[in-house]
């Protein structure tokens, strides 16, 4: 018989010691008050800007191109370029900041003769050359005596919308045989000399005075209303937003070869918004859309005329 291998007993392990508690007593009626939960600092909502137009409270012109916003008007519309600051450019200059637009005026004599008008203006406008002015604008109104169109610069007005408010006066430009024949018209040639600009022709039959005299807000009833011809239907659009800012509807007349039916001496010339008063400062009168297209309809070539 094999004897057994003896089994000895097993290590008999202590009960494990619970130490005495070294903390606070856990009695709710002694626990220690505890810290509420922190919440990350929050941030001041930014602040929105100052200006009714453009981007942060720098005038456009100051900014880098690429901040600026992009062309059309309203809310986007930014900068206004004149290459020329006499009777009507510096009007249109004076109801565009008064819209909230920014400005740069230019003439042929220099920023510095600008100066006065420049101050009249206020912080939204700055002098510069006619280069300066084309480049910066998101919409550029050339209003200079027509003999001195091809002076228009045309690389820094590629793809843009150019407003022409020109007139032929033979006494001041000189005799132009495509105008006497009447075979082209003012805006048909400067968009010649700008073949990669959308020109689009208006405030040329509108006094100066009666122009700043006659703007009203939208909806106003005695809005005025203006002639645009173009070839452009996008040009056109943004031209109407252009007036409507300014305090004018918008009437489309028609193609550029239109823009005659309101030329110089035509019956939709400046006495349509003369009135009685004539060419008083003081005077003008309201023309409404179906006043503008019957004077539209009436008018007649120069060799027609009697």
């Amino acid at each position: 018989m094999v004897a057994r291998p003896r089994r000895w007993p097993k290590a008999v392990r202590p009960a494990p010691v619970t130490p005495p508690p070294t903390g606070p007593p856990t009695d709710p009626a002694h626990a220690l008050p505890t810290r509420p939960p922190t919440r990350p600092p929050t941030r001041p909502p930014p602040r929105p800007p100052t200006r009714r137009h453009g981007v942060g409270t720098a005038p456009a012109w100051r900014r880098p191109r690429n901040q600026r916003r992009p062309g059309g008007v309203g809310a986007s519309m930014t900068t206004i370029g004149l290459i020329g600051a006499g009777n009507i450019g510096s009007t249109v200059a004076r109801l565009a900041v008064r819209a909230g637009h920014d400005v740069v005026v230019s003439n042929s004599r220099g920023p510095e003769t600008l100066s006065d008008l420049v101050a009249e203006l206020g912080e939204h406008a700055r002098a510069a050359t006619a280069t300066e002015a084309a480049e910066a604008g998101d919409v550029v109104v050339v209003t200079i005596p027509l003999k001195n169109y091809r002076e228009v610069p045309v690389e820094p007005l590629r793809g843009k919308v150019v407003i022409d408010t020109n007139n032929y006066y033979p006494e001041r430009d000189g005799h132009i045989a495509e105008l006497d024949d009447e075979s082209t018209t003012t805006a048909e040639m400067l968009q010649a000399h700008l073949p990669e600009s959308q020109v689009v022709k208006t405030f040329n039959n509108i006094y100066f005075e009666h122009l700043l005299r006659l703007a009203r807000p939208s909806g106003d009833p005695e809005r005025s209303v203006l002639a645009i011809a173009g070839d452009d239907a996008a040009a056109k659009r943004t031209v109407t937003e252009v007036l409507d800012s300014l305090g004018y509807d918008a009437h489309d007349a028609g193609p550029l070869s239109e823009g005659w039916r309101f030329q110089r001496d035509t019956a939709a010339y400046a006495d349509l918004y003369a009135g009685e008063r004539g060419f008083d400062p003081e005077g003008g009168r309201r023309v409404d859309e179906a006043f503008l297209v019957q004077q539209l309809d009436a008018a007649k070539r120069y060799r027609d005329m009697a």
